[in-house]
């Protein structure tokens, strides 16, 4: 159970905020009463009496700890059957992995760094007697201070590591996929080549933005680690092979110290190597102490798969630490080479018993003085045969010329019915408009189609009539309708998922980021039924209907900034607010998945928007794209089987055309967007057909201003919608067989 905001441990520690939470328990900030120092508390709820042991003993241990890239463990205290805590100094500053969240990744001198710092806490901590494994590196254990400093914190999977000879248990081993090495998911042993791999591929995943393959797939070779440079290709050779041997599968492919991977890293670097404690990286910005997460309470980015809470009896055997690690694909090419040498072996034996064997059987292979010098062997013959040889024929090959015209048959065109669902080239396109025909690009994401009904009509925004309205156009007819006529503008329309209604924006006086003082409106597909939506007026923008029409998710400032409200569809005055972001932490452009369970959203922070994803309910709010303060992420959208997610992409510093990017929407272990290039000049706002066949979009033609536009999925056979002088933008393609 997580402790509240105030409550007060062993009348000393007074809770205040939570830093992290897993399986095991929570990590807190909290305040030395007695001291008047902030530190951090971090909490174990396995009350068993292995547990307890164990923590016990290495809570002493860790207590007697001193080193400049370590926080100091103070106290140590049990609450009866609560849970038993461990008192560290608290670090001020971010993690590695908010600098990633910040910056998208590190370069190759600050991971330098970083890996010498953390080696020099490794090889303080495997020399201790007995020696001390941390067993939990990742990035959100790497701590950089206000300085630069860096540390190695959260020592709560910390183990005693007792040699090959003694057996040692353990009541938590920490499996952190992508970070963990294989001996670390069964029985075999850990030793400090264990924390070797975990920072290989701590530093691996900061070069790049994306967390390693695992190690147990590696191990089962049901995956093959994709060598960094092929991901940054800036990283100097020497430096990746550092990193990729510290990461070997077989522990004894590591390095077998903490000093020769210090080596390893700093001889890759053109600075010189640093005493102890004196490696530092560049400071964060103030604005990087937001909290991890937009919601108050922070929740951590990395959580460690626990065993479940159990008791262990005394028949209960613990975890045996005391094999020694082999991979599964090292014991098969074992095996493999075993057979080998047993088929080579039984090779070379019938050779031999071949060759014995032939002046039994064909006696006539030897000559007679060859069979005479052999004492066990009879001439065959006192004639010598005399051995003519007859002449080879000779093959003739006799080119023959073939008359193309005569011989060849000339195929017949036959008209040959195609699939209801094969794409063809929209040659002729709509009347008076010119298609643009552009050629297949070579996506870098596969593009998955789910036929889900079509329809023939959009609605767009367009100031062709100086304030922007909204239009309803159909693409067999060219037939276009005004629809509204709102006294201060309309943008942003939204259909119901039946096609019958729209939800809209105003008022809208123009392509703006933020529409302040807007509200949201309904009314029916032809215009009529025009009605208000929420009882609270100013700043109600980017609406989104849920896929089963029963709830509208949208954006607020009535919080005092933009965060993702829903209202139900039945009840306009049932609204429920579903984020809630630090202060300077803002949410918005809702997007429901195809079966409504998640909402793809946007965050605001570091002055760039991010992709984030979470639950329906708001639950579960995790980033999923991370592309640092270099670019903005915004407008996603889904595919309409749920698989992949589109998003917009443009320059945060200087002035760029947006991109279209893909990331997938179910594998969390890719946190780069893919982009999908297509021989457009701009394109913004994309949004998939109802039938998933087509993209609609915005964009720019050249020398021409926005427009809409639609394409295949693949990107060919675009064609342009609009060629009205005005600004046409925000186009929505309407659900249904209409």
């Amino acid at each position: 159970m997580t402790l509240e905001k105030n409550t007060l441990l062993h009348n000393r520690y007074r809770i205040i905020e939570i830093l992290g939470q897993g399986g095991m328990g929570s990590v807190y900030r909290a305040i030395d009463e007695n001291l008047g120092v902030a530190v951090a508390l971090k909490e174990n709820l396995f009350t068993t009496e292995e547990y307890m042991r164990q923590f016990r003993l290495e809570a002493i241990i860790l207590a007697n700890l001193r080193h400049p890239n370590m926080p100091r463990v103070s106290d140590h205290f049990e609450l009866g059957d609560q849970g038993q805590y461990l008192v560290m100094d608290f670090i001020e500053g971010e993690d590695l992995r908010n600098r990633m969240d910040r910056i998208g990744t590190i370069s190759e001198e600050d991971a330098v760094q970083i890996g010498a710092a953390i080696c020099d806490a490794l090889a303080y901590l495997h020399s201790r007697k007995p020696p001390i494994l941390h067993r939990d590196i990742k990035p959100g254990n790497v701590k950089i201070t206000p300085e630069g400093h860096i540390f190695l914190v959260d020592f709560g999977l910390a183990k005693v590591y007792e040699g090959n000879n003694q057996a040692t248990t353990t009541g938590a081993r920490a499996m952190t996929p992508g970070y963990s090495p294989p001996e670390q998911y069964g029985t075999a042993r850990t030793d400090p080549r264990t924390d070797f791999y975990s920072l290989g591929a701590t530093l691996y995943a900061a070069l790049c933005g994306v967390i390693p393959e695992d190690g147990l797939a590696r191990a089962m070779d049901n995956a093959q680690l994709t060598p960094l440079r092929k991901r940054n290709p800036k990283i100097s050779r020497r430096f990746a092979t550092a990193l990729e041997k510290a990461m070997a599968v077989d522990p004894s492919d590591r390095f077998q110290s903490a000093e020769d991977f210090k080596k390893a890293l700093v001889g890759a670097s053109s600075k010189t190597q640093l005493l102890a404690g004196g490696h530092m990286v560049a400071p964060p910005p103030p604005e990087a102490f937001l909290p991890n997460d937009p919601n108050d309470a922070i929740t951590s980015k990395e959580k460690t798969p626990r065993p479940p809470v159990a008791a262990v009896s005394a028949q209960t055997p613990a975890i045996s630490d005391d094999q020694p690690f082999v991979s599964p694909l090292k014991k098969q090419k074992e095996r493999e080479r075993k057979r080998r040498f047993a088929l080579i072996r039984f090779v070379i034996i019938m050779v031999l018993l071949l060759l014995v064997s032939v002046p039994f059987w064909a006696p006539g292979i030897l000559s007679e003085e060859l069979r005479a010098s052999i004492p066990f062997l009879a001439p065959t013959s006192t004639v010598t045969p005399s051995i003519t040889p007859s002449p080879l024929p000779t093959q003739t090959l006799t080119a023959t010329a073939t008359s193309t015209s005569t011989l060849v048959p000339t195929p017949t065109a036959t008209a040959t019915a195609l699939p209801t669902n094969t794409l063809l080239p929209d040659v002729t396109g709509p009347v008076g408009v010119d298609p643009i025909l552009t050629a297949t690009p070579a996506a870098t994401a596969t593009l998955s189609v789910t036929p889900v009904g079509g329809s023939g009509q959009i609605a767009y925004v367009s100031n062709r009539t100086d304030l922007p309205q909204i239009y309803l156009a159909d693409l067999a007819s060219l037939a276009l309708v005004q629809i509204t006529n709102m006294p201060e503008g309309a943008c942003q329309p939204a259909w119901s998922p039946d096609g019958k209604k729209l939800i809209f924006t105003s008022p809208c006086r123009g392509m703006d980021e933020i529409y302040y003082g807007a509200g949201l409106y309904i009314m029916n597909a032809d215009g009529s039924g025009l009605a208000p939506i929420g009882t609270v007026p100013g700043g109600d923008f980017d609406p989104s209907w849920s896929p089963d029409g029963k709830s509208i998710a949208f954006t607020s400032l009535r919080s005092g900034q933009m965060e993702i409200f829903i209202i139900s569809a039945d009840d306009l005055s049932s609204i429920n607010q579903i984020t809630k972001g630090a202060k300077g932490v803002e949410s918005r452009q809702p997007s429901w998945s195809p079966d409504g369970t998640k909402i793809v959203y946007v965050v605001k922070r570091f002055g760039v928007y991010q992709i984030w994803l979470m639950n329906a309910d708001g639950t579960g709010q995790k980033q999923i794209v991370r592309s640092g303060v270099a670019f903005s992420d915004y407008l996603p959208t889904w595919s309409p089987d749920g698989n992949l997610i589109l998003f917009n992409q443009r320059c945060a510093t200087k002035f760029c055309f947006p991109y279209l990017m893909t990331i997938s929407a179910v594998d969390r272990s890719v946190e780069q967007g893919a982009f999908f290039q297509l021989n457009v000049i701009s394109i913004e706002d994309v949004e998939y057909s109802p039938d998933g066949f087509s993209l609609l979009y915005e964009g720019e033609a050249e020398g021409e201003n926005n427009d809409i536009f639609y394409m295949t999925v693949t990107g060919a056979n675009n064609v342009r919608i609009t060629t009205d002088k005005g600004l046409d933008f925000d186009p929505a393609w309407r659900p249904g067989g209409n």
